[in-house]
């Protein structure tokens, strides 16, 4: 190694080392507003570290908005909630042209933006809007700009969706396209508290004291990161780890005749992308200079479960794609 690569070395060890001590402040701000829902938080930080965005499943009450306006507070964001019903059009998330008309009666169409012009966009029970509707986030998700009247705007960077669905009520909502699912970088399941959580939670937020976060990043502070991030090394016992399980979970590569039979179908190379980057995050979030095939596993779920389908068959016979994805981590690692 030359004398040159030993200070690129030495200086990512240093800006990962302050990372994890900015990050840990970060993690400890966000739990002063959200109770015991440390694994739910570091993979929503892990993803937004990896540049991606959120797809948040929980009951409802499980304090998912109170996690999303943490998370912006924290990180110095900008943000706007947008509650998606079947109504709700287009327009009312990207913006529209209104006629305006000067004061010599000239008239023009100026346009006026919507929620999605922002840092950090909730989009809240985005099952319930219409294909169309859902659809409408697909451009700003991949291309980070929308396109109006044949006009292009580029939303602000950095720019993340964090969308909830409950996983409860199925009538009057419509499944999210695979396409949109797989924009997502990681599906988060937020489940219940435990007892002694839930006995803090109803100490803590039913008087005057509620504790409120402090703001410990900006925007600009938080796309350094995402760039230490994609600098961070992999190594090749991690990479072949990723790569075999992406493509174990693929009906017609896979070993597993599990997956051969009752897969409908799998992850494609943008699964792997999301395994790249969001181990090297949660790596990071752990006060690590790279990311172990723990990782891997740790976010093998959390990765797949949103860009697999099981076969009518195996959902009748009782067949987990949970269980599945965890078997196809196990043998990966």
């Amino acid at each position: 190694m030359s004398n040159s690569d030993r200070e690129l070395a030495a200086a990512l060890v240093g800006e990962a080392e302050q990372a994890g001590e900015t990050l840990a402040r970060v993690r400890a701000e966000i739990a002063k507003a959200v109770f015991g829902q440390e694994r739910v938080i570091e993979l929503t930080l892990a993803a937004v570290l990896a540049g991606g965005h959120v797809l948040l499943v929980g009951a409802p009450g499980l304090a998912k908005t109170r996690l999303v306006e943490a998370m912006a507070r924290v990180l110095g964001l900008d943000w706007a909630r947008v509650q998606f019903t079947p109504d709700l059009m287009p327009a009312d998330i990207l913006g529209s042209e209104v006629l305006d008309q000067d004061d010599a009666g000239r008239r023009h169409f100026r346009f006026v933006k919507g929620p999605i012009f922002t840092q950090l966009l909730m989009a809240d029970e985005i099952n319930r809007a219409s294909p169309r509707t859902q659809s409408a986030l697909l451009q700003a998700m991949q291309e980070y700009h929308v396109t109006v009247a044949g006009v292009g705007y580029d939303v602000p960077r950095p720019f993340h969706v964090l969308a909830t669905q409950n996983p409860i009520e199925h009538e009057g909502a419509y499944p999210l396209p695979e396409a949109q699912l797989d924009r997502f970088l990681l599906q988060v399941d937020v489940p219940y508290p435990d007892a002694e959580i839930e006995r803090k939670i109803l100490i803590e937020t039913t008087g005057l004291g509620d504790q409120q976060p402090q703001a410990v990043l900006n925007g600009a502070a938080l796309m350094r990161l995402q760039e230490l991030v994609r600098r961070m090394p992999v190594g090749e016992k991690v990479l072949a780890a990723i790569l075999e399980l992406v493509r174990s979970a693929r009906p017609g590569s896979s070993h597993d005749p599990r997956v051969n039979q009752h897969v409908a179908w799998g992850p494609g190379p943008r699964a792997g992308q999301a395994l790249m980057l969001a181990v090297r995050a949660r790596a990071l979030l752990r006060g690590r200079l790279a990311p172990a095939v723990d990782d891997v596993a740790a976010l093998a779920r959390p990765a797949l479960v949103h860009r697999m389908q099981l076969s009518f068959g195996a959902r009748a016979e009782g067949l987990d794609i949970d269980s599945l994805v965890d078997d196809l981590a196990e043998k990966a690692a």
